[in-house]
Protein backbone atom coordinates (compact mmCIF):
# COMPACT_ATOMS: atom_id res chain seq x y z
CA UNK A 1 0.00 0.00 0.00
CA UNK A 2 1.45 3.34 -1.06
CA UNK A 3 2.28 5.83 1.73
CA UNK A 4 2.99 9.55 1.76
CA UNK A 5 4.22 11.71 4.61
CA UNK A 6 1.98 13.82 6.82
CA UNK A 7 3.43 17.34 6.75
CA UNK A 8 2.61 20.47 8.73
CA UNK A 9 1.16 21.95 5.56
CA UNK A 10 -1.32 19.09 5.27
CA UNK A 11 -2.22 19.33 8.97
CA UNK A 12 -2.96 23.04 8.57
CA UNK A 13 -4.95 22.43 5.39
CA UNK A 14 -7.26 19.88 6.98
CA UNK A 15 -7.81 22.00 10.08
CA UNK A 16 -8.60 25.06 7.92
CA UNK A 17 -11.47 23.28 6.13
CA UNK A 18 -13.71 24.11 9.07
CA UNK A 19 -14.12 27.51 7.38
CA UNK A 20 -16.47 28.09 4.44
CA UNK A 21 -14.01 30.49 2.76
CA UNK A 22 -11.23 27.91 2.89
CA UNK A 23 -13.50 25.17 1.54
CA UNK A 24 -14.48 27.37 -1.40
CA UNK A 25 -10.90 28.39 -2.16
CA UNK A 26 -9.49 24.86 -1.90
CA UNK A 27 -12.52 23.07 -3.38
CA UNK A 28 -12.23 20.50 -0.58
CA UNK A 29 -14.25 19.21 2.38
CA UNK A 30 -13.72 16.65 5.14
CA UNK A 31 -15.47 13.54 6.42
CA UNK A 32 -14.47 12.10 9.79
CA UNK A 33 -14.92 8.81 11.61
CA UNK A 34 -15.27 5.22 10.40
CA UNK A 35 -18.94 5.22 9.39
CA UNK A 36 -18.88 8.61 7.70
CA UNK A 37 -15.68 7.86 5.78
CA UNK A 38 -16.57 4.33 4.69
CA UNK A 39 -20.06 5.45 3.61
CA UNK A 40 -18.63 8.23 1.44
CA UNK A 41 -15.32 6.85 0.20
CA UNK A 42 -16.72 5.33 -2.99
CA UNK A 43 -18.85 8.36 -3.92
CA UNK A 44 -16.48 11.32 -3.80
CA UNK A 45 -13.01 11.88 -5.24
CA UNK A 46 -10.64 11.45 -2.31
CA UNK A 47 -7.67 13.82 -2.24
CA UNK A 48 -6.20 12.61 1.09
CA UNK A 49 -7.00 9.77 3.48
CA UNK A 50 -5.48 10.03 6.97
CA UNK A 51 -5.70 7.10 9.37
CA UNK A 52 -4.02 5.61 12.40
CA UNK A 53 -2.17 2.35 11.87
CA UNK A 54 -4.67 0.52 14.10
CA UNK A 55 -7.58 1.73 11.96
CA UNK A 56 -5.79 0.72 8.78
CA UNK A 57 -5.29 -2.82 10.08
CA UNK A 58 -8.97 -3.16 11.06
CA UNK A 59 -10.20 -1.81 7.71
CA UNK A 60 -7.56 -3.16 5.32
CA UNK A 61 -10.14 -4.71 2.98
CA UNK A 62 -12.20 -1.50 2.63
CA UNK A 63 -9.17 0.68 1.82
CA UNK A 64 -7.22 -1.77 -0.32
CA UNK A 65 -5.35 0.01 -3.10
CA UNK A 66 -5.84 3.50 -1.67
CA UNK A 67 -3.06 5.93 -0.80
CA UNK A 68 -2.99 6.28 3.00
CA UNK A 69 -1.28 8.92 5.10
CA UNK A 70 -0.24 7.57 8.52
CA UNK A 71 -1.45 9.77 11.38
CA UNK A 72 -1.06 9.46 15.12
CA UNK A 73 -3.80 10.22 17.63
CA UNK A 74 -2.11 13.56 18.29
CA UNK A 75 -2.18 14.34 14.57
CA UNK A 76 -5.88 13.55 14.46
CA UNK A 77 -6.57 15.86 17.39
CA UNK A 78 -4.82 18.71 15.56
CA UNK A 79 -6.78 18.16 12.33
CA UNK A 80 -10.20 17.06 13.56
CA UNK A 81 -13.27 19.28 13.82
CA UNK A 82 -14.92 16.90 16.31
CA UNK A 83 -14.79 17.11 20.10
CA UNK A 84 -13.32 13.60 20.18
CA UNK A 85 -10.73 12.98 17.49
CA UNK A 86 -11.51 10.06 15.12
CA UNK A 87 -9.08 7.47 13.79
CA UNK A 88 -9.72 8.32 10.15
CA UNK A 89 -10.26 11.55 8.21
CA UNK A 90 -10.96 11.79 4.48
CA UNK A 91 -10.48 14.97 2.44
CA UNK A 92 -12.68 15.02 -0.66
CA UNK A 93 -12.98 17.27 -3.67
CA UNK A 94 -16.24 19.24 -3.67
CA UNK A 95 -18.49 17.76 -6.40
CA UNK A 96 -20.13 19.92 -9.06
CA UNK A 97 -23.82 19.09 -9.42
CA UNK A 98 -26.22 20.28 -12.09
CA UNK A 99 -29.88 20.92 -11.32
CA UNK A 100 -31.99 18.08 -12.74
CA UNK A 101 -35.45 19.02 -13.99
CA UNK A 102 -36.18 15.30 -14.33
CA UNK A 103 -36.08 15.02 -10.53
CA UNK A 104 -38.79 17.58 -9.83
CA UNK A 105 -40.91 16.54 -12.81
CA UNK A 106 -40.78 12.82 -11.97
CA UNK A 107 -39.92 12.85 -8.26
CA UNK A 108 -40.06 15.15 -5.24
CA UNK A 109 -37.44 17.85 -4.74
CA UNK A 110 -36.96 19.63 -1.42
CA UNK A 111 -36.40 23.40 -1.46
CA UNK A 112 -34.79 24.82 1.69
CA UNK A 113 -35.19 28.54 2.37
CA UNK A 114 -32.49 29.96 4.69
CA UNK A 115 -32.07 26.85 6.87
CA UNK A 116 -29.17 27.85 9.14
CA UNK A 117 -28.44 25.02 11.56
CA UNK A 118 -25.92 22.39 10.34
CA UNK A 119 -27.67 19.65 12.30
CA UNK A 120 -31.01 20.49 10.71
CA UNK A 121 -29.58 20.36 7.20
CA UNK A 122 -27.88 17.05 7.97
CA UNK A 123 -31.14 15.62 9.31
CA UNK A 124 -33.06 16.79 6.24
CA UNK A 125 -30.50 15.11 3.96
CA UNK A 126 -30.96 11.86 5.91
CA UNK A 127 -34.74 12.19 5.60
CA UNK A 128 -34.42 12.76 1.85
CA UNK A 129 -32.18 9.70 1.52
CA UNK A 130 -34.63 7.53 3.47
CA UNK A 131 -37.64 8.57 1.38
CA UNK A 132 -35.95 8.48 -2.02
CA UNK A 133 -35.64 12.23 -2.56
CA UNK A 134 -32.44 12.56 -4.57
CA UNK A 135 -32.22 16.33 -4.98
CA UNK A 136 -32.35 19.23 -2.52
CA UNK A 137 -32.18 22.84 -3.69
CA UNK A 138 -31.07 25.39 -1.10
CA UNK A 139 -31.25 29.17 -1.11
CA UNK A 140 -27.76 30.73 -1.28
CA UNK A 141 -28.02 31.78 2.39
CA UNK A 142 -28.67 28.24 3.63
CA UNK A 143 -25.81 26.68 5.62
CA UNK A 144 -23.03 25.11 3.49
CA UNK A 145 -23.70 21.42 2.92
CA UNK A 146 -19.95 20.72 3.17
CA UNK A 147 -19.66 22.24 6.63
CA UNK A 148 -18.04 19.42 8.70
CA UNK A 149 -20.99 19.41 11.10
CA UNK A 150 -23.43 18.93 8.23
CA UNK A 151 -21.35 16.17 6.65
CA UNK A 152 -21.10 14.37 9.99
CA UNK A 153 -24.80 14.62 10.77
CA UNK A 154 -25.85 13.16 7.40
CA UNK A 155 -24.39 9.79 8.46
CA UNK A 156 -23.33 9.08 4.88
CA UNK A 157 -26.57 10.22 3.22
CA UNK A 158 -24.66 13.09 1.59
CA UNK A 159 -23.30 10.45 -0.81
CA UNK A 160 -26.72 9.75 -2.31
CA UNK A 161 -28.51 13.13 -2.18
CA UNK A 162 -27.39 16.00 -4.41
CA UNK A 163 -27.53 19.40 -2.72
CA UNK A 164 -27.53 22.43 -5.02
CA UNK A 165 -27.68 26.17 -4.26
CA UNK A 166 -29.98 28.33 -6.40
CA UNK A 167 -32.31 31.33 -6.29
CA UNK A 168 -35.55 29.69 -5.11
CA UNK A 169 -37.80 32.49 -6.36
CA UNK A 170 -36.37 32.14 -9.87
CA UNK A 171 -36.65 28.35 -9.77
CA UNK A 172 -40.31 28.47 -8.75
CA UNK A 173 -41.18 31.20 -11.26
CA UNK A 174 -39.40 29.37 -14.07
CA UNK A 175 -41.42 26.20 -13.39
CA UNK A 176 -45.06 27.29 -12.95
CA UNK A 177 -46.37 23.92 -14.12
CA UNK A 178 -44.49 21.98 -11.43
CA UNK A 179 -46.64 21.45 -8.29
CA UNK A 180 -45.21 23.36 -5.31
CA UNK A 181 -46.08 22.99 -1.64
CA UNK A 182 -44.90 25.03 1.31
CA UNK A 183 -45.31 24.46 5.04
CA UNK A 184 -47.07 27.34 6.80
CA UNK A 185 -49.03 27.89 9.98
CA UNK A 186 -52.68 28.12 8.97
CA UNK A 187 -52.31 26.20 5.70
CA UNK A 188 -54.39 23.24 4.52
CA UNK A 189 -54.31 20.19 6.78
CA UNK A 190 -51.53 17.99 5.42
CA UNK A 191 -53.55 14.83 6.03
CA UNK A 192 -56.67 16.12 4.25
CA UNK A 193 -54.94 17.78 1.29
CA UNK A 194 -54.61 16.26 -2.16
CA UNK A 195 -50.89 15.61 -2.70
CA UNK A 196 -48.87 14.65 -5.76
CA UNK A 197 -45.89 12.33 -6.02
CA UNK A 198 -43.82 14.92 -7.87
CA UNK A 199 -42.90 18.58 -7.51
CA UNK A 200 -41.37 20.94 -4.95
CA UNK A 201 -41.73 20.85 -1.17
CA UNK A 202 -40.53 24.12 0.39
CA UNK A 203 -39.28 24.21 3.98
CA UNK A 204 -38.38 27.46 5.74
CA UNK A 205 -35.97 28.99 8.22
CA UNK A 206 -35.93 27.71 11.80
CA UNK A 207 -37.26 30.97 13.26
CA UNK A 208 -38.99 32.91 10.48
CA UNK A 209 -40.29 30.10 8.28
CA UNK A 210 -40.52 30.59 4.51
CA UNK A 211 -39.52 34.10 3.44
CA UNK A 212 -42.13 36.36 1.84
CA UNK A 213 -40.59 36.41 -1.67
CA UNK A 214 -40.48 32.60 -1.77
CA UNK A 215 -43.91 32.28 -0.13
CA UNK A 216 -45.51 34.33 -2.89
CA UNK A 217 -44.31 31.75 -5.43
CA UNK A 218 -45.62 28.67 -3.58
CA UNK A 219 -48.72 27.11 -5.15
CA UNK A 220 -50.16 25.25 -2.15
CA UNK A 221 -49.85 26.07 1.54
CA UNK A 222 -50.02 23.10 3.89
CA UNK A 223 -49.65 22.64 7.63
CA UNK A 224 -48.99 19.76 10.02
CA UNK A 225 -51.93 19.85 12.45
CA UNK A 226 -51.36 19.49 16.18
CA UNK A 227 -53.26 16.80 18.06
CA UNK A 228 -55.83 17.05 19.43
CA UNK A 229 -57.30 20.02 17.59
CA UNK A 230 -57.27 23.16 19.74
CA UNK A 231 -54.86 21.78 22.34
CA UNK A 232 -52.09 23.97 23.75
CA UNK A 233 -48.85 22.73 22.18
CA UNK A 234 -45.33 23.85 21.29
CA UNK A 235 -45.20 26.92 19.05
CA UNK A 236 -43.77 24.98 16.11
CA UNK A 237 -41.88 21.86 15.03
CA UNK A 238 -38.16 21.64 14.34
CA UNK A 239 -37.62 21.98 10.57
CA UNK A 240 -35.94 18.58 10.36
CA UNK A 241 -38.85 16.91 12.13
CA UNK A 242 -41.39 18.82 10.04
CA UNK A 243 -39.63 17.74 6.84
CA UNK A 244 -39.74 14.10 7.90
CA UNK A 245 -43.47 14.22 8.69
CA UNK A 246 -44.28 16.06 5.46
CA UNK A 247 -42.25 13.87 3.09
CA UNK A 248 -43.51 10.74 4.84
CA UNK A 249 -47.12 11.74 4.13
CA UNK A 250 -46.34 12.48 0.47
CA UNK A 251 -44.74 9.05 0.11
CA UNK A 252 -47.58 7.31 1.99
CA UNK A 253 -50.09 8.67 -0.51
CA UNK A 254 -48.10 7.25 -3.42
CA UNK A 255 -47.70 3.85 -1.74
CA UNK A 256 -51.28 3.47 -0.55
Amino acid sequence: MEKIELTNRLRRLVASLDGAKERREEGLFVAEGTKCVLDTLSYFKCRYLFATKEWQMRNAKEIAGRVIIDASHADMERMSHLSTAPQVIAVYEVPRYELSDVEYKENLTLLLDKVQDPGNLGTIIRVADWFGVRQIVCSPDTVDVFNPKVVQSTMGAISRVRVIYRDLVKLLKDNPDVPSYGTFLGGEDLYKSSLTGTGFIVMGNEGQGISDPVARCVGRRITIPAYPFGAVTSESLNVGMATAITVSEFRRRVMS
